[in-house]
Protein backbone atom coordinates (compact mmCIF):
# COMPACT_ATOMS: atom_id res chain seq x y z
CA UNK A 1 0.00 0.00 0.00
CA UNK A 2 1.40 3.38 -0.95
CA UNK A 3 1.75 6.28 1.47
CA UNK A 4 -0.06 9.31 -0.01
CA UNK A 5 2.08 11.79 1.93
CA UNK A 6 5.34 10.14 0.91
CA UNK A 7 4.08 10.04 -2.66
CA UNK A 8 3.91 13.85 -2.61
CA UNK A 9 7.67 14.07 -2.01
CA UNK A 10 10.25 14.15 -4.78
CA UNK A 11 14.03 14.07 -5.05
CA UNK A 12 15.94 17.26 -5.79
CA UNK A 13 19.08 15.51 -6.97
CA UNK A 14 19.48 16.66 -10.58
CA UNK A 15 17.28 19.75 -10.06
CA UNK A 16 18.15 22.45 -12.59
CA UNK A 17 18.05 26.09 -11.49
CA UNK A 18 17.92 28.97 -13.95
CA UNK A 19 19.15 31.99 -12.00
CA UNK A 20 21.71 30.38 -9.66
CA UNK A 21 23.59 27.09 -9.37
CA UNK A 22 22.07 24.11 -7.58
CA UNK A 23 23.82 20.83 -6.91
CA UNK A 24 23.70 18.01 -4.40
CA UNK A 25 26.17 15.50 -3.13
CA UNK A 26 26.09 11.89 -4.33
CA UNK A 27 23.10 10.77 -2.25
CA UNK A 28 21.22 14.07 -2.47
CA UNK A 29 21.28 14.78 1.26
CA UNK A 30 23.26 18.05 1.10
CA UNK A 31 22.29 20.68 -1.47
CA UNK A 32 24.53 23.63 -2.32
CA UNK A 33 22.94 26.79 -3.72
CA UNK A 34 25.45 29.17 -5.28
CA UNK A 35 24.56 32.73 -6.24
CA UNK A 36 26.31 32.95 -9.58
CA UNK A 37 26.73 36.41 -11.08
CA UNK A 38 30.37 36.91 -10.07
CA UNK A 39 31.00 39.75 -12.52
CA UNK A 40 28.70 41.91 -10.32
CA UNK A 41 29.46 40.24 -6.96
CA UNK A 42 26.39 37.97 -7.21
CA UNK A 43 23.52 40.44 -6.90
CA UNK A 44 19.88 39.37 -6.75
CA UNK A 45 17.34 40.14 -9.46
CA UNK A 46 13.56 39.99 -9.57
CA UNK A 47 13.90 36.56 -11.19
CA UNK A 48 16.39 35.14 -8.70
CA UNK A 49 14.33 36.38 -5.75
CA UNK A 50 11.33 34.54 -7.12
CA UNK A 51 13.20 31.35 -8.02
CA UNK A 52 14.97 31.18 -4.65
CA UNK A 53 11.65 31.64 -2.85
CA UNK A 54 10.06 28.88 -4.92
CA UNK A 55 13.02 26.58 -4.26
CA UNK A 56 12.98 26.94 -0.48
CA UNK A 57 9.21 26.51 -0.46
CA UNK A 58 9.46 23.35 -2.57
CA UNK A 59 12.21 21.87 -0.38
CA UNK A 60 9.52 21.17 2.19
CA UNK A 61 8.54 18.26 -0.07
CA UNK A 62 12.09 17.01 -0.75
CA UNK A 63 12.60 13.28 -0.32
CA UNK A 64 16.39 13.54 -0.26
CA UNK A 65 17.75 16.98 0.77
CA UNK A 66 18.36 17.25 4.52
CA UNK A 67 20.59 20.33 4.72
CA UNK A 68 21.32 23.29 2.43
CA UNK A 69 24.52 25.29 1.98
CA UNK A 70 24.00 28.81 0.61
CA UNK A 71 27.05 30.55 -0.87
CA UNK A 72 28.27 32.85 -3.63
CA UNK A 73 30.61 32.39 -6.57
CA UNK A 74 34.20 33.61 -6.85
CA UNK A 75 35.06 35.03 -3.43
CA UNK A 76 31.89 37.07 -2.82
CA UNK A 77 28.59 36.13 -1.23
CA UNK A 78 26.17 38.74 -2.61
CA UNK A 79 26.17 42.50 -3.14
CA UNK A 80 22.39 42.62 -2.59
CA UNK A 81 19.76 43.79 -5.04
CA UNK A 82 21.11 44.60 -8.48
CA UNK A 83 21.34 48.40 -8.79
CA UNK A 84 20.10 48.60 -12.38
CA UNK A 85 17.95 45.46 -12.53
CA UNK A 86 16.09 46.15 -9.26
CA UNK A 87 16.77 49.51 -7.61
CA UNK A 88 16.37 51.69 -10.68
CA UNK A 89 12.99 50.11 -11.65
CA UNK A 90 11.79 50.48 -8.05
CA UNK A 91 12.27 54.27 -8.20
CA UNK A 92 9.63 54.37 -10.95
CA UNK A 93 6.99 52.10 -9.40
CA UNK A 94 3.69 53.01 -7.75
CA UNK A 95 2.96 52.14 -4.13
CA UNK A 96 0.92 48.97 -4.95
CA UNK A 97 3.82 47.62 -7.00
CA UNK A 98 6.34 48.55 -4.33
CA UNK A 99 4.44 46.70 -1.61
CA UNK A 100 4.19 43.68 -3.92
CA UNK A 101 7.98 43.79 -4.27
CA UNK A 102 8.75 44.17 -0.56
CA UNK A 103 6.33 41.37 0.29
CA UNK A 104 8.00 39.19 -2.35
CA UNK A 105 11.47 39.78 -0.89
CA UNK A 106 10.18 39.19 2.63
CA UNK A 107 8.67 35.92 1.47
CA UNK A 108 12.15 34.65 0.62
CA UNK A 109 13.17 35.13 4.26
CA UNK A 110 9.97 33.43 5.35
CA UNK A 111 10.63 30.39 3.15
CA UNK A 112 14.26 30.06 4.30
CA UNK A 113 13.02 30.08 7.87
CA UNK A 114 10.10 27.74 7.14
CA UNK A 115 11.84 25.06 5.09
CA UNK A 116 12.59 22.02 7.27
CA UNK A 117 16.24 21.78 6.24
CA UNK A 118 18.86 23.67 8.27
CA UNK A 119 20.42 26.32 6.02
CA UNK A 120 24.14 27.02 6.36
CA UNK A 121 25.49 30.26 4.87
CA UNK A 122 29.12 30.19 3.68
CA UNK A 123 30.11 33.85 3.35
CA UNK A 124 33.15 35.30 1.64
CA UNK A 125 33.90 38.84 0.49
CA UNK A 126 30.95 41.17 -0.02
CA UNK A 127 27.78 40.31 1.90
CA UNK A 128 25.65 43.43 1.64
CA UNK A 129 22.03 44.58 1.59
CA UNK A 130 19.79 41.69 0.64
CA UNK A 131 22.88 39.47 0.66
CA UNK A 132 23.35 40.23 4.35
CA UNK A 133 19.69 39.41 4.86
CA UNK A 134 20.17 35.98 3.24
CA UNK A 135 23.04 35.27 5.62
CA UNK A 136 21.01 36.57 8.56
CA UNK A 137 18.07 34.33 7.63
CA UNK A 138 20.20 31.18 7.60
CA UNK A 139 20.39 28.90 10.62
CA UNK A 140 24.19 28.75 10.82
CA UNK A 141 26.80 31.04 9.33
CA UNK A 142 30.50 30.61 8.59
CA UNK A 143 32.73 33.16 6.91
CA UNK A 144 36.24 33.98 5.78
CA UNK A 145 38.33 36.71 7.43
CA UNK A 146 37.72 38.71 4.23
CA UNK A 147 33.93 38.76 4.68
CA UNK A 148 32.41 42.25 4.81
CA UNK A 149 28.80 42.29 5.97
CA UNK A 150 26.69 45.44 5.71
CA UNK A 151 23.00 46.29 5.95
CA UNK A 152 23.14 49.15 3.47
CA UNK A 153 19.51 50.21 3.23
CA UNK A 154 20.05 53.66 4.76
CA UNK A 155 22.61 54.38 2.01
CA UNK A 156 19.74 54.58 -0.48
CA UNK A 157 17.39 56.49 1.82
CA UNK A 158 15.56 53.43 3.16
CA UNK A 159 14.86 52.16 6.66
CA UNK A 160 16.87 49.36 8.18
CA UNK A 161 13.51 47.62 8.53
CA UNK A 162 13.95 45.44 5.46
CA UNK A 163 13.06 41.75 5.03
CA UNK A 164 12.82 41.23 8.80
CA UNK A 165 16.16 42.82 9.77
CA UNK A 166 14.76 44.85 12.68
CA UNK A 167 13.23 41.72 14.18
CA UNK A 168 15.83 39.05 13.42
CA UNK A 169 19.21 40.80 13.61
CA UNK A 170 18.82 41.99 17.27
CA UNK A 171 18.07 38.40 18.26
CA UNK A 172 21.40 37.32 16.81
CA UNK A 173 23.80 40.10 17.84
CA UNK A 174 21.83 42.18 20.36
CA UNK A 175 19.72 45.32 20.13
CA UNK A 176 22.50 47.89 20.44
CA UNK A 177 24.79 46.31 17.87
CA UNK A 178 21.92 45.77 15.45
CA UNK A 179 20.84 49.40 15.87
CA UNK A 180 24.37 50.58 15.07
CA UNK A 181 24.59 48.52 11.88
CA UNK A 182 21.08 49.43 10.70
CA UNK A 183 21.41 53.17 11.45
CA UNK A 184 24.87 53.56 9.93
CA UNK A 185 25.04 50.93 7.21
CA UNK A 186 28.68 50.41 8.13
CA UNK A 187 30.55 47.20 7.44
CA UNK A 188 30.62 44.55 10.16
CA UNK A 189 34.03 42.94 9.84
CA UNK A 190 34.39 39.18 9.96
CA UNK A 191 36.09 39.36 13.36
CA UNK A 192 33.26 41.52 14.73
CA UNK A 193 30.69 39.17 13.26
CA UNK A 194 32.37 36.21 14.91
CA UNK A 195 32.76 37.95 18.28
CA UNK A 196 29.14 39.10 18.20
CA UNK A 197 27.72 35.68 17.32
CA UNK A 198 26.63 36.48 13.78
CA UNK A 199 29.22 34.05 12.44
CA UNK A 200 29.64 30.70 14.15
CA UNK A 201 33.19 30.24 12.84
CA UNK A 202 35.77 31.77 10.53
CA UNK A 203 37.70 29.73 7.98
CA UNK A 204 40.39 30.62 5.49
CA UNK A 205 39.06 31.05 1.97
CA UNK A 206 40.20 27.67 0.56
CA UNK A 207 38.55 25.83 3.45
CA UNK A 208 35.26 27.75 3.70
CA UNK A 209 32.95 25.78 1.44
CA UNK A 210 34.30 22.44 2.60
CA UNK A 211 33.74 23.41 6.24
CA UNK A 212 30.16 24.49 5.51
CA UNK A 213 29.44 21.32 3.57
CA UNK A 214 30.97 19.13 6.29
CA UNK A 215 28.75 20.77 8.91
CA UNK A 216 25.77 20.27 6.59
CA UNK A 217 26.74 16.64 6.08
CA UNK A 218 26.96 16.04 9.82
CA UNK A 219 23.47 17.49 10.17
CA UNK A 220 22.17 15.45 7.23
CA UNK A 221 23.54 12.20 8.62
CA UNK A 222 22.10 12.88 12.07
CA UNK A 223 18.51 12.51 13.36
CA UNK A 224 16.85 14.18 10.39
CA UNK A 225 13.30 14.40 11.72
CA UNK A 226 14.50 15.72 15.07
CA UNK A 227 16.55 18.43 13.34
CA UNK A 228 13.46 19.64 11.48
CA UNK A 229 11.68 19.88 14.83
CA UNK A 230 14.56 21.82 16.37
CA UNK A 231 14.49 24.31 13.51
CA UNK A 232 10.73 24.74 13.84
CA UNK A 233 10.99 25.37 17.58
CA UNK A 234 13.88 27.83 17.19
CA UNK A 235 11.74 29.80 14.75
CA UNK A 236 8.30 29.78 16.31
CA UNK A 237 9.29 30.22 19.95
CA UNK A 238 10.37 33.81 19.33
CA UNK A 239 6.75 34.85 19.68
CA UNK A 240 5.97 32.71 22.76
CA UNK A 241 6.01 33.28 26.47
CA UNK A 242 7.82 30.88 28.81
CA UNK A 243 4.76 28.74 29.56
CA UNK A 244 3.84 28.44 25.89
CA UNK A 245 7.34 27.59 24.71
CA UNK A 246 7.85 24.94 27.41
CA UNK A 247 4.57 23.30 26.42
CA UNK A 248 5.48 23.57 22.74
CA UNK A 249 8.79 21.83 23.38
CA UNK A 250 7.09 19.14 25.45
CA UNK A 251 4.89 18.34 22.48
CA UNK A 252 7.78 18.49 20.02
CA UNK A 253 9.96 16.16 22.08
CA UNK A 254 7.13 13.66 22.61
CA UNK A 255 6.63 13.57 18.83
CA UNK A 256 10.34 12.84 18.37
CA UNK A 257 10.19 10.12 21.03
CA UNK A 258 7.46 8.40 19.01
CA UNK A 259 9.72 8.03 15.96
CA UNK A 260 11.75 4.99 15.04
CA UNK A 261 14.89 7.12 15.20
CA UNK A 262 14.54 7.41 18.98
CA UNK A 263 14.16 3.65 19.38
CA UNK A 264 17.00 2.93 16.94
CA UNK A 265 19.31 5.33 18.79
CA UNK A 266 18.61 3.59 22.11
CA UNK A 267 19.15 0.14 20.62
CA UNK A 268 22.42 1.27 19.03
CA UNK A 269 23.60 2.75 22.34
CA UNK A 270 22.79 -0.50 24.15
CA UNK A 271 24.64 -2.48 21.47
CA UNK A 272 27.57 0.00 21.44
CA UNK A 273 27.05 0.63 17.72
CA UNK A 274 26.31 3.65 15.57
CA UNK A 275 22.61 4.47 15.05
CA UNK A 276 21.08 4.75 11.60
CA UNK A 277 18.72 7.71 11.42
CA UNK A 278 15.94 7.34 8.86
CA UNK A 279 13.79 10.37 9.66
CA UNK A 280 10.69 8.36 10.63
Amino acid sequence: MTNPMQDKKRPFQGHQAEHFLFETDADGRVATVTLNRPEKKNPLTFESYEELTDLFRALGRASDVRAVVLTGAENNFSSGGDVFDIIEPLTKMSMPDLIDFTRMTGDLVRQIRACPQPVIAAVDGICAGAGAILAMSSDYRVATPEAKTAFLFNRVGLAGADMGACGILPRIIGQGRAAELLFTGRVMTASEGHAWGFYNALHERPALLGAAQKFARDIADGPWFAHTMTKKMLDQEWAMGIDQLIESEAQAQAICMATGDFRRAFEAFAAKSRPEFKGN
